[in-house]
């Protein structure tokens, strides 16, 4: 059971984190359809500005309140978003509400306060983010069974689509689990965070892989190297079950796994926004998942304390 005040940071760090991560689910959903799917289109972009209220909704409320480590961590924003939403922005015409990076970039954190009307207006957010969430996911869950069935194109693949899923699933998951009061950092939900996250970056490598020109050999090669190693840990960890030591060496393994992603995140970011890396990535996915591998790497650090 958690306190008060950890479900207000615990749940104003989430929402963050996630609503953004929604936010740009919506705009790669919907750069990849063709015209004739127009209904699509229309529906991925009222998703993509309701998760920009719920946004904006939590930055509001966040400002001051989140714990500064949250804000620290390269998860919330990092020194290439704003231009990497900028130059996204201009390749494919969609208006990206860029003042709530700005907004971001000037919060502060590790306020104290937990009062009776702040966790109400908490629960609130949280019920608005559920309603949200239950949506896209439904909303991803069709076209992946369209574009099963063949009877859907989109330029993502179906991997990446069933990728975009199991994390909304995961999110949704997570603010149901606040609302219950459950401490999130048991062993048993270190490890599961952990199996999931190993899983999504081995996943992030694999579309990396596949969106490089067929020309960029070495960086194929190494994303390709990434691909393997985080499925390895993911392997070891089902197989690792209640070992304990075992564990806290997967867990050491992870972390420096998790770095290494981090920093090549980093400079295919930079490559990309520089015109130096031939790919089909838009610049806007390159720092999503960087912020995810952030993320990533806050959470095993804290997983190392425990």
């Amino acid at each position: 059971m958690i306190t008060d005040s950890e479900y207000i940071k615990r749940s104003l760090a989430l929402h963050l984190f996630f609503a953004r991560i929604m936010k740009e689910h919506s705009l790669f959903l919907e750069t990849g359809f063709s015209r004739r799917d127009f209904n699509l289109i229309n529906q991925a972009d009222y998703h993509r500005r309701s998760f920009d209220a719920l946004l904006a909704d939590t930055i509001a409320l966040a400002d001051g309140v989140v714990c500064e480590e949250v804000l620290k961590s390269g998860e919330v924003t990092t020194p290439f978003t704003l231009k990497a939403e900028t130059v996204t922005s201009y390749y494919t015409g969609i208006p990206i509400a860029t003042e709530l990076t700005g907004k971001e970039a000037s919060m502060t954190g590790d306020g104290g306060k937990s009062d009776r009307a702040l966790i109400r207006q908490i629960r609130d957010l949280n019920n608005q983010a559920s309603e949200l969430i239950r949506s896209i996911i439904q909303f991803k869950s069709g076209i992946l069974s369209n574009v099963r069935f063949c009877s859907l194109f989109t330029t993502n693949y179906p991997l990446m689509i069933g990728h975009l899923l199991e994390e909304a699933k995961f999110y949704l998951s997570a603010v149901q689990k606040l609302e219950e009061k459950e401490d999130i950092y048991t062993r048993k939900g270190e490890l599961d965070q952990e199996y999931f996250w190993n899983d999504i970056l081995a996943e992030h490598a694999k579309f990396i892989r596949g969106m490089l020109d067929p020309t960029e050999i070495e960086l194929m090669i190494k994303a390709n190297d990434f691909a393997n190693e985080f499925d390895e840990l993911t392997d070891q960890l089902k197989q690792a079950a209640d070992k304990m030591s075992s564990l806290r060496k997967i867990t050491s393994d992870s972390l420096i796994a998790a770095n290494q992603m981090r920093d090549f995140n980093i400079s295919g970011t930079q490559g990309i926004l520089d015109c130096k890396i031939k790919s089909i990535i838009m610049p806007l996915l390159s720092d999503h998942v960087l912020r995810e591998a952030n993320h990533y790497l806050r959470l095993l650090n804290r997983f190392q304390k425990n």
